[in-house]
């Protein structure tokens, strides 16, 4: 008898499946298999070792959850034909392939797009290769299909891409504050005026879900060495590009060579798609690791420092605050990098100020609607008991070497 799916054990899920077709065959394409490459979460192993799954493990499984929420709501009498299954699941299943080497940490240093962009025109791509197996998907993806409640189940807040990496983050970084009832809230969505909603008795898990996400951004996403980190990664990659772009020589391998050399834009990708996308899925953590790894015995002194302190972590310190840092502050930090004898000429460009935000809740983004046992839609914020505050939290960032010392300032 011939095997309809493959199975594969999911450290987080367990046994799960992929359909034979096209979904398999997407899976096994170049394009798809890089992501293996390609980190979830960065550089958050330097504080959490095990936080090491890929990009692809990620898109497996929200795949997977996507399959489990289509069979809920077809049980529960919501019309979605085969075609429609198959295309929402190929949506998730490619929602992330556009992203680069170390996920979101370096979007507008290598590349000036977005990977949402870069993964529809991926998309888009194989759309051509498959002979436009890929034309509902990419509807759907981009919110054009009729059947809005699909698109939502794809990128929205309640989708399965926050589902999935929330339990996996947490799995694998061992911080159990992010684990979430996602069997649950899967189970209690329906759909109501063509739109998801969550059923009233799931209000509690949505709750849960919430906190847990924000908690994740504080604790794992935004956590402090992790920001110092990729903030670093950030100037590695910014010093290594300003050089040679210079036309000092600066050895890289193939792939990053070519965007250290050219600055590239998202409209060079949409004029030169099939040339840019292909240099571009060339590209993976390897490469950065690699360079990062040689450019420690670099002539540049700032290139070689920021090198060494990011392969061997020793890493800026960063300090958070709930206000904008005091300028005099800013000023006697300047002061203490020009002048240390620890530090190479021109470490002045090593304070890196910034911000960052997270929001649990938005009413930004289509809320979420709750379907109440009267069968009233009424938005979340609006449940009397909904405990969340519906707001943005930010904090401002300072990041700098810890051979100044944080009391540098003080100290002018």
């Amino acid at each position: 008898m011939k095997k309809s799916h493959k199975i594969l054990n999911d450290p987080v899920y367990g046994f799960v499946s992929i359909p034979y077709g096209i979904l398999f065959d997407l899976v096994e394409h170049p394009y798809f298999q890089r992501l293996r490459s390609i980190k979830q979460v960065s550089l958050t192993h330097y504080v959490y070792p095990g936080a090491l799954h890929t990009r692809f493990h990620h898109a497996l499984g929200a795949l997977h959850l996507m399959g489990k929420a289509v069979d809920s709501l077809k049980r529960k009498g919501v019309k979605i034909n085969k075609r429609e299954a198959e295309a929402v699941k190929i949506a998730i299943l490619l929602h992330d392939i556009g992203h680069g080497p170390f996920s979101h940490t370096l979007e507008n240093t290598l590349i000036e797009a977005h990977h949402e962009e870069l993964s529809l025109l991926f998309m888009e791509r194989l759309n051509d290769e498959f002979q436009g197996k890929l034309d509902l998907a990419i509807k759907i993806f981009k919110g054009k299909y009729k059947k809005h409640f699909l698109h939502q189940l794809v990128t929205g807040q309640l989708d399965m891409d926050r589902m999935d990496y929330l339990n996996r983050d947490s799995y694998f970084t061992g911080v159990s504050e992010g684990v979430i009832g996602y069997d649950r809230i899967i189970e209690m969505l329906n759909v109501a005026d063509d739109r998801l909603v969550v059923e009233q008795k799931g209000i509690y898990s949505v709750e849960r879900f919430l906190t847990s996400r924000r908690i994740m951004y504080w604790q794992v996403y935004l956590h402090k060495t992790v920001v110092a980190a990729e903030q670093m990664l950030i100037l590695v990659l910014q010093r290594a590009r300003d050089l040679s772009r210079a036309g000092q020589e600066v050895w890289a391998p193939p792939g990053l060579r070519y965007f250290l050399k050219n600055r590239i834009t998202s409209d060079d990708f949409k004029l030169r798609r099939n040339e840019l996308l292909d240099c571009f899925a060339a590209l993976d953590d390897t490469d950065i690791t690699t360079a990062v790894k040689a450019w420690q015995q670099h002539p540049d002194q700032l290139l070689a420092y920021l090198s060494y302190g990011l392969i061997n972590r020793r890493l800026f310190r960063l300090e958070f605050s709930n206000e904008p840092f005091p300028e005099s502050y800013l000023v006697g930090l300047q002061k203490a990098l020009s002048k240390s004898d620890d530090l190479p000429r021109g470490a002045e460009a090593f304070l890196i100020s910034g911000e960052e935000s997270n929001s649990a809740y938005t009413l930004n983004k289509e809320e979420i609607m709750v379907l109440t046992k009267d069968g009233a839609v009424v938005p979340m914020s609006g449940v009397s008991d909904f405990g969340i505050e519906p707001r943005t939290f930010r904090k401002y960032f300072l990041c700098y070497p810890k051979a100044i010392g944080s009391a540098a300032a003080d100290k002018e």
